[in-house]
């Protein structure tokens, strides 16, 4: 099939990005997402199962912190993704993050309980959200560099967003699931044993990932600079030796995309049925109608980045998180036709952060680091603000007593964001670098 042919060196730019091109890059995200997701949708449970405690507060605030160790290593796996993608390309450094993410989380689904053996069982918990965070964070950095290398550079924007839509698409995928299953089978097997059933989709998934992977070929711009031997011998340490402003730039802007995230999407969820009383049902459906809203806004945000920029995105998206989230907070407790439309305005912040990131970040880096650039700066900002979230905002509303508290963490994130995104040089619509 002709979606299958490389195009010819030096074309890339004027030809139409291949379908698969664009599904070889969101399938990782989805995956990863949806691993990612299902994770914080049953954290309850599993503070249930993995944790003993008798303080249910303490329980779920170690289950958190479980839930933040895989982003610790995200910048690890970025490291060693990174450098396999900019050596040895980006097709296979891709297979090995969406089969690692896969194992990982099907790992989970079948891990025997506290109840069972104990503290191991804790154990083996933590060490299955390590692998699926060094797998996540090889991930994104590779997706991003491919499908921004075979994108057209007035269109990048929108191809580059559609990689996070698949984010945002596997956030969506683990909500519906979780919720289905919990109005299907009932919340009593639901803590039983059908928490299960999601982490063991990711199987499947991820073989399907890795079907739609294997058939691709490596980027055009990743050719050229192998054909004319101008790789790196040490991504990493060129990256962080010739591009540190870069390097800064990406983890400022990174960091309220990930707090963003975890807040709106994750949190808000454990913050609707814990502290504002709703029931856990409609809790999940508010995150399902806030994920569908933002997963069908982002292309359109990505689009709107080819027209206006890059930089007016990104600092829109900033000043808005630096004003809605207080009285997006406060309208939680009023009710909840207002809880779920304050939610799904709140995702929208995200919604355009994420269609703005890949492109801007792809820019940023010459083809020699471009993987190895974005996967360090993405995933540091995402150590920063993205695993702490859930459990900072609990934290927070435990120690204040005040529901109010989680929205002045996402303003401090915003405050970051918005410095760095300030210092942005306007890279919309310029042809990509190679060295």
């Amino acid at each position: 099939m002709a979606e299958h042919t490389a195009p010819p060196q030096g074309q890339a730019h004027e030809q139409k990005v291949p379908p698969r091109v664009v599904a070889a890059g969101a399938v990782g995200s989805i995956v990863e997402y949806f691993d990612f997701g299902v994770y914080g949708y049953v954290a309850t449970i599993l503070a249930t199962h993995f944790f003993v405690s008798g303080d249910d507060t303490a329980a779920l605030l170690s289950t958190l912190a479980t839930f933040a160790v895989a982003f610790a290593l995200r910048p690890v796996g970025g490291v060693i993704f990174g450098h396999l993608g900019d050596r040895y390309g980006r097709k296979n450094a891709l297979a090995g993050t969406v089969v690692l993410m896969a194992v990982a989380s099907g790992l989970i689904g079948v891990l025997p309980t506290y109840g069972a053996i104990g503290v191991g069982a804790s154990a083996l918990l933590v060490l299955a959200r390590c692998l699926q965070g060094i797998a996540a964070g090889g991930e994104l950095g590779g997706a991003a560099s491919f499908v921004a290398e075979y994108s057209p550079p007035k269109r990048r924007g929108m191809y580059c967003s559609t990689t996070q839509t698949g984010a945002l698409a596997g956030s969506l995928l683990a909500a519906l699931t979780v919720s289905l299953l919990n109005e299907t089978l009932g919340e009593d097997a639901m803590h039983d044993w059908a928490w299960r059933l999601p982490f063991l989709i990711a199987i499947p998934l991820g073989v399907v990932g890795l079907l739609i992977r294997a058939k691709l070929h490596d980027s055009p711009s990743f050719r050229k600079v192998e054909r004319k031997d101008e790789k790196s011998g040490a991504p990493v340490l060129e990256a962080l030796r010739l591009h540190r402003k870069a390097l800064v730039q990406c983890v400022g802007l990174s960091i309220l995309l990930f707090s963003a995230y975890y807040v709106f999407y994750v949190y808000v969820n454990i913050h609707l049925t814990e502290t504002v009383g709703m029931d856990s049902g409609l809790a999940f459906w508010s995150t399902t109608a806030t994920l569908a809203v933002s997963t069908a806004c982002m292309p359109l945000f990505g689009a709107l980045t080819d027209r206006v920029g890059r930089k007016p995105v990104f600092v829109g998206a900033s000043v808005a998180a630096l004003v809605l989230p207080v009285p997006g907070f406060m309208l939680f407790e009023m009710g909840p036709g207002w809880a779920i439309s304050s939610h799904i305005v709140m995702g929208l912040i995200d919604s355009a952060l994420m269609g703005a990131a890949f492109s801007t970040f792809a820019e940023m880096f010459p083809t020699r680091v471009r993987y190895t650039g974005i996967a360090l700066g993405f995933n540091i900002g995402s150590a920063a603000a993205g695993g702490t979230a859930p459990y900072i905002c609990t934290w927070l509303v435990d120690q204040t007593g005040s529901p109010l508290a989680p929205a002045w963490f996402v303003i401090g994130t915003a405050v970051l964001t918005l410095i760095a995104a300030l210092s942005l040089k306007e890279t919309a619509g310029t042809t990509l670098r190679d060295t």
